[in-house]
């Protein structure tokens, strides 16, 4: 029984599914899969961890990270090692993996023993009896959690007591993560970073956070993915000197995209590396590549307005999978729409066609795209939409600088960087669009900037936003009245600091800078430093930090590049 299981594991897991065209290509995934860097905060020390040591001591381990950075591509990677043999073999007989992107599709009330069958090929008396025989030696994967505490319709607390009785999928989980269900067995669950305060987690835990590939990691996705050598050394080295661009692959999803558009540009991979500096600008020329090695059934244009439709209704319903009627109905052919990718959802006990964006932030995107792609009247509406539901969702109006499990703020940032002309330039060209209202949009956009950002807690979202967009003038305008700035312990990612260092180049008359307790690295501070020099007060490195640096010459840097700052001062120093 064990051993069929496993061999449906393998099938389903061996590979992933990447965009090669004419169709999609089928990637093994053992050999494509870089490991990621995991961390276990505190307030002492960071620590870096190997997962499957963890898992060894933890019965239950949160694994928390931003959207991108690789975690249901690493249960994936779980599943295909113990049905292989490769490795958790021995601590466990049987694995369960529950996506609950797909048990939000659920409406029928289950037991414990279903929701399990539901998600393999095991009935449910065969489970019921491997948990009653060793429940020490299972492992239930729960990927996205936060998708589901977050989902409306879930939000019935309703605790259950007995395995047998029936209820909806959420109840049970709630149940399982309580320790009231399967006490002595392994759970991994995986959520974005803010939302680890709504799972309410019982018994000894661990909580580890994926940050994504290291420098060294970037370097060996990219190895494995061109394969040849000289190809490899060729795009490793033109990546290497667009240090934002360096940063911004540490994100795996982003890696894979800008590796995929740099096969595709061979010929003019310097151009097309000095032109990536934001997010959206990688997403405008992944998107753009897809487009011009795609033949189109429909008009580009027509075809980009259905899929913004579809993301948003998707968005607003907080859905990611879509029956084939729901795609239909907005246009799309779903047969050869190169954006949405085919699976199958099982309803009533047998398997349903549903559709899918490559990835959430897809779906983001492309709604902050449908807004540009809007008319005049019809577009400020849609903005204006987006900017009540930040701040009933709480966005503006309480400190939650990044609510990842809210969608709303990655969308308005991509409608940021949709606005910086020159990062779109090469997506409208081709679809021979010009935004005429884009002035009015930007006027309009500094407003709610200005709102967002006066919110403590929030500026971080606000200088995100407006790194997207890429105007200096607009940036000066929208901080023109900042003298200081306190990010003090908003943990900042090194893709971050560029972010800042942007905003705070832009902006010299800002003199006080606070970041205490920002998880400051030598890294994060070397792509600080030049904003150092620009302020009279800074208040950064607490030498719980200097453990971080390789060697006293770069402490002693650090603090001659605070002495030598305009007013000579440093709280620190």
């Amino acid at each position: 029984m064990i051993l069929q299981y496993k061999a449906s594991v393998i099938d389903k897991c061996k590979f992933a599914t990447e965009y090669s065209l004419p169709s999609d290509e089928r990637v093994d995934l053992a050999a494509r899969y870089t490991e990621p860097v995991i961390i276990q905060r505190s307030k002492e020390q960071t620590e870096k961890y190997y997962l499957p040591t963890v898992m060894e001591t933890h019965r239950k381990l949160i694994l928390s990270g931003d959207s991108g950075r690789g975690k249901s591509f690493m249960l994936q990677k779980i599943m295909l090692d113990w049905a292989s043999g490769e490795l958790y073999s021995e601590n466990f007989d049987v694995v369960f993996l529950l996506k609950c992107e797909e048990l939000k599709c659920i409406f029928e009330e289950l037991n414990l023993f279903g929701l399990l069958s539901w998600s393999c090929n095991l009935i449910s008396d065969q489970i019921s009896h491997i948990l009653e025989l060793k429940p020490e030696k299972v492992l239930i994967l729960i990927d996205g959690i936060d998708e589901y505490v977050n989902h409306p319709s879930s939000h019935s607390m309703l605790l259950l007591t007995n395995s047998s009785d029936r209820a909806r999928p959420m109840d049970i989980l709630r149940s399982v993560l309580k320790g009231i269900f399967l006490p002595e067995s392994f759970l991994l669950v995986t959520t974005r970073s803010i939302a680890t305060d709504l799972l309410d987690l019982k018994g000894r835990q661990r909580f580890t956070e994926i940050m994504g590939f290291s420098e060294r990691g970037v370097q060996e996705y990219f190895q494995k993915f061109f394969q040849d050598e000289q190809l490899f050394s060729k795009t490793h080295e033109s990546l290497k000197a667009n240090e934002i661009l360096l940063t911004a692959c540490s994100v795996p999803l982003l890696c894979w995209m800008v590796c995929f558009c740099l096969k595709k540009h061979l010929t003019d991979d310097d151009r097309v590396m000095r032109e990536l500096k934001t997010t959206t600008s990688i997403y405008v020329l992944f998107v753009s590549t897809l487009l011009e090695h795609h033949g189109h059934s429909q008009s580009v244009l027509t075809m980009l307005r259905s899929l913004g439709q579809r993301a948003e209704e998707g968005m607003k319903k907080q859905e990611g999978l879509f029956v084939e009627k729901s795609v239909t109905a907005t246009g799309l052919d779903p047969a050869t729409s190169v954006f949405l990718c085919k699976d199958s959802l099982k309803r009533n006990n047998r398997q349903v066609p549903v559709f899918k964006f490559v990835h959430l932030s897809f779906q983001e995107f492309f709604t902050g795209l449908f807004y540009v792609l809007l008319d005049e009247k019809e577009s400020w509406g849609k903005v204006r939409e987006l900017l009540r539901s930040l701040k009933s969702k709480g966005i503006i109006s309480r400190p939650c600088p990044e609510r990842r499990s809210n969608p709303v703020p990655s969308v308005m940032m991509f409608l940021c960087g949709l606005l910086n002309e020159k990062a779109s330039s090469s997506l409208f060209e081709m679809i021979k669009w010009t935004v005429p209202q884009i002035i009015k949009l930007k006027t309009d956009l500094l407003e709610s900037v200005l709102t967002v950002r006066r919110q403590h807690g929030c500026e971080l979202f606000a200088l995100r936003c407006l790194y997207e967009l890429q105007d200096e003038e607009f940036v000066r305008r929208a901080l023109g009245d900042w003298v200081s700035m306190n990010l003090s312990k908003v943990s900042l990612r090194s893709t971050v600091c560029w972010v800042l260092l942007y905003c705070l180049q832009c902006c010299p008359h800002i003199r006080d800078l606070n970041l205490m307790y920002c998880d400051l690295t030598a890294e994060k501070l070397k792509i600080l430093q030049p904003a150092f020099c620009m302020c009279e007060t800074l208040r950064s490195v607490c030498f719980l930090c200097i453990s971080a640096f390789k060697s006293f010459s770069q402490v002693f840097s650090i603090l001659y590049w605070m002495e030598m700052s305009p007013g000579g001062k440093s709280d620190s120093c």
